[in-house]
Parts: structure tokens; C-alpha cells; sequence
């Protein structure tokens, strides 16, 4: 493992994770864990800004997010998970980069402007909401990660903390900060079930990765084809087609994407043949994460051990990084 350079992604702890996740993010962490120092932030504090009156929710879901993590293959020998709050640095990181964006800056950033719209704050957006960017900028810098691997929504994040490094290094004359920089899928944003251009929680348009198949059944036989498709024999769309997407993102067997999307064109397959493969080919993929998760759901103490281990350690890192940015702001002052 390279320990000269360190990854750090995760999650607000708001619910469960899906398949958006695992395509998003999730994959690149299994995928990257046994190359990098690992890093995984549940993101509490973040979590507060649109659930301040609801912290009970926020609680109940540290554990259900940090347990998707392991379920998935993450590895806590060789990964290191921690609970933002209780990590005092983030919170002075956060406060010192105030100073190096402005406003309008954050503003700016789609996804801020996306989910204020889509969680209709209008004028009532708290502020921690407008600033949760500034604070993802001192999760990942509070470790000094190089790599953020996340998906490509959450690009203008990455930017962001990029630019507070370099301002930082810059302002105060010094090297406290690597460069930043994002890891990102191939496959791009997983859409929802219903065809809306993301997968989210609100939206009730999701897939879970802890989805019994049953349940997974359900949810597929209820996914947006082709609107304009009345009949199995009419001619079908297949770009923009959720079952489609879904296909080319987790079947493996190209042979028979191929063959469905060929017939699919020309009228010579429906919709439930086309669903029933998907069915297969995601219980399949979910089966193991299901055992898994159930190994850890009944082993809950280990969890929140991993959690208390983690933060420990990144305590520690914080403290130390703290030290090397106030010497550089030259307020060490005992």
C-alpha cells in the first residue's frame, strides 16, 4: 500500500445506500482500498444542516451507512471509517477556509443550487446548507487526501477543495496541502427507476443494497421504459431507457445486452422479458452484499468499534495537521 497517498470519500448518514452509490462511488473504493490509504467519512455534521430538527435520524443512520460500506467489500483491516463531529479539526479547518471563499463562489456550485431547489429551501436555505461545500473541503483536507473517489455531481465539490488548498499554500506562503484531485466512474450518474436524472432517497426512485428480492423484484417491474412503447411487437427506445442503463451498468454478459437491445429496437422482445433478465442479474449482485450486511447488522458492537478505532486515529491526524496550518497562519501563539 502507498501510504504517501490517501483517499477520502463517504457519505451523509441520511438512509441507506443504493446502486447509485455503488456506481457513483462505492466500486472505486473497493476497487482502490489495497493501493491507497483509505479513508471514509460518515459526514454527520453535514447530514445536520438539512436535518437539524430531526437528529435522531442522523443518529440511527451511522451505523446503517458505515454497515452498507462493509457489506459492499470494504475492508476495515485496511480502511480507516470515522464520524465527522467528532473530529474537532474539521470544524477549525472549516472555519479557516471561510476566510478563502466567497459567497457568491459557493453560490455558484450546481449541486448546492440543485439541492436547494429540489428540497424546496427557497429564502429559508440554512446557512450550514449553503456552506456544507467549505466543509467537505475540510473532511478531505483534514486527512490530506489526493484522491476523492466520488461521482460526477459531486465534481464542483472536489474543485472547490482543490481551490482551498491552492489558496491556502498560496496566502500563507507554505506546502501544508496536496493537490486534490477527483476519482470518477466511467458509467457516470446512475438515473432512478422512474427516469428521473438521479437516484435519490427523496425521490423514492431508488434501489437499496440491502433490497430483499423481493422487494428488488418489485421495484424492477415498476421501472420506466419506453413511454411511447404500447405493445411488445412496436419498435422500442433503447438510449435514455432506465432498464437499459441499468443493464449496461451491471450485466456482465454483453452478449445478451446486445441481443436485447437488438430485438428491443425492432420490436421483438417486452418489457417484462427485458425487466426479468435485470431482475437476475442484480439479485445476483446484491446477494452477497444482503449476507454481509446481515453479518454486521447482527454484529453491531464490531461496527461501532471499527467507528471508534477510525475516529481515533483521525483525531490524531487532525491534531497534528492543525498544528503545521496554525504555524503557517502564524496564530501558534503559546
Amino acid at each position: 500500500m502507498n501510504k504517501q497517498k490517501r483517499i477520502l470519500t463517504g457519505e451523509r448518514p441520511t438512509g441507506k445506500l443504493h446502486l447509485g452509490h455503488y456506481v457513483g462511488s462505492l466500486a472505486n473504493r473497493i476497487k482502490l482500498q489495497k493501493e491507497l490509504e483509505t479513508f471514509i467519512i460518515v459526514a454527520d455534521t453535514q447530514a445536520l444542516t438539512d436535518n437539524y430538527n430531526n437528529p435522531q435520524k442522523v443518529r440511527d443512520n451511522i451505523l446503517e451507512t458505515t454497515i452498507d460500506n462493509l457489506a459492499v467489500g470494504l475492508d476495515p483491516d485496511i480502511v480507516t471509517f470515522f464520524i465527522q463531529s467528532q473530529v474537532p479539526s474539521i470544524a477549525e479547518l472549516t472555519m479557516f477556509f471561510m476566510n478563502l471563499v466567497t459567497h457568491s463562489q459557493v453560490l455558484r456550485n450546481p449541486t448546492v443550487k440543485y439541492e436547494i431547489e429540489q428540497k424546496g429551501f427557497n429564502e429559508s436555505v440554512p446557512f450550514g446548507f449553503v456552506a456544507y461545500p467549505i466543509s467537505q473541503a475540510a473532511d478531505i483536507l483534514v486527512v490530506n487526501a489526493n484522491l476523492v473517489p466520488v461521482g460526477d455531481d459531486q465534481k464542483p465539490m472536489v474543485e472547490l477543495a482543490q481551490d482551498v488548498a491552492e489558496k491556502f499554500n498560496r496566502t500563507y506562503n507554505c506546502n501544508v496541502f496536496n493537490k486534490v484531485e477527483g476519482y470518477y466512474s466511467n458509467i457516470g450518474r446512475l438515473i432512478g427507476t422512474d427516469g428521473n436524472a438521479k437516484m435519490s432517497k427523496s425521490l423514492g426512485n431508488t434501489i437499496y443494497l440491502s433490497d430483499s428480492g423481493e422487494v428488488l423484484k418489485e421495484k424492477i417491474n415498476k421501472m420506466f421504459t419506453d413511454p411511447s412503447r404500447i405493445h411488445a411487437t412496436d419498435p422500442g427506445k433503447v438510449e435514455g431507457n432506465p432498464v437499459f442503463i441499468y443493464h449496461d451498468a451491471f450485466n456482465t454478459n454483453m452478449e445478451e445486452v446486445a441481443d436485447l437491445k437488438e430485438r428491443y429496437l425492432v420490436g421483438k422482445v417486452g418489457d417484462v422479458e427485458v425487466k426479468a433478465k435485470l431482475f437476475n442479474v442484480l439479485d445476483k449482485f446484491l446477494e452477497p452484499i444482503r449476507e454481509k450486511r446481515n453479518y454486521y447488522d447482527l454484529h453491531r458492537d464490531e461496527v461501532i468499534d471499527i467507528l471508534k478505532t477510525g475516529t481515533a486515529k483521525v483525531k490524531k491526524i487532525g491534531e497534528e495537521l492543525i498544528e503545521q496550518v496554525k504555524e503557517a497562519m502564524k496564530i501558534n501563539y503559546f
